[in-house]
């Protein structure tokens, strides 16, 4: 008996091309999990390790972003202690009995100079807009895919801190004597921001260090769920395909067939 009915056939026909799709599909994109469809959960897990990837990436940008203020305040910092270096020095020469009135001038005008470069450095002294020199607080950066995974860099108030040398006179050899004290406290203020500021950036150095590890470790792992097997997939799209063409021919021929019989009834 002749078996006239197609639609079986069709039907595989259309699983298999329907397959085959998928599978070049895979091929195309690099990629086995292309949506939902292919694998819900696992599309939830790529989901989160993109988001883990993609959150490490900006944070490794960040923290070199604080690793940049940081290095623009501790730059500042030392253009401030080579000023109050050199009014010690000057301190230490207005101490000398020979000196004239006239000679203590000079020597005051040349710390008024200095005085005025270092209330130029704190007010210039900025970052992205940001001052860092001139007022107490903390600039925070997200140095993590997680909330909470903050680096802060602490900015201080120079103008006041540095205010007895900003009003240092060496007019007078008391005030001579007095500045050495003044500036002495003073670098040692700019010294100890010097070392947070150097400490700051390293731990902003080694946060960017294993943000970088990390990231390679999640997407190592998210390429073993979501990416292609070539050598599988290429070889299921082979078998598709001879499957495809020989359903084809089957289908061919049960065409031709249903058309003979057709021919002898009418």
């Amino acid at each position: 008996m002749i078996n006239l009915n197609t639609e079986s056939n069709s039907s595989l026909l259309q699983q298999i091309q329907t397959k085959q799709n998928n599978l070049l599909e895979k091929l195309a994109s690099g990629k086995r999990i292309n949506s939902a469809a292919d694998g819900a959960a696992a599309q939830q897990i790529i989901d989160r390790l993109t988001s883990q990837v993609e959150g490490n990436r900006q944070s490794i940008s960040n923290a070199y972003d604080g690793v940049s203020l940081a290095q623009v305040a501790e730059s500042g910092l030392s253009g401030i202690s080579n000023d109050v270096n050199r009014i010690r020095e000057l301190s230490v020469q207005a101490g000398n009995g020979l000196l004239t009135d006239a000679d203590r001038r000079a020597i005051q005008a040349e710390v008024t100079q200095l005085q005025d470069n270092i209330s130029q450095t704190i007010e210039q002294t900025e970052f992205g807009g940001k001052p860092l020199l001139t007022s107490d607080g903390s600039i925070d950066f997200q140095v993590g895919a997680n909330a909470g995974q903050k680096i802060s860099v602490g900015t201080q108030d120079f103008a006041s801190s540095l205010s007895d040398v900003l009003n240092v006179d060496l007019s007078t050899a008391q005030g001579a004597e007095d500045a050495l004290a003044t500036t002495d406290a003073a670098l040692e203020t700019v010294g100890s921001a010097r070392a947070d500021l150097g400490a700051t950036q390293n731990r902003f150095e080694s946060a960017a260090r294993n943000l970088g590890n990390a990231d390679v470790n999640i997407a190592a792992a998210r390429s073993r769920i979501q990416d292609t097997d070539y050598a599988q997939t290429t070889a299921e799209s082979a078998a598709a395909g001879i499957l495809n063409q020989s359903t084809i021919a089957v289908q061919s021929q049960a065409n031709q067939q249903q058309g003979q019989v057709l021919a002898l009834l009418s």
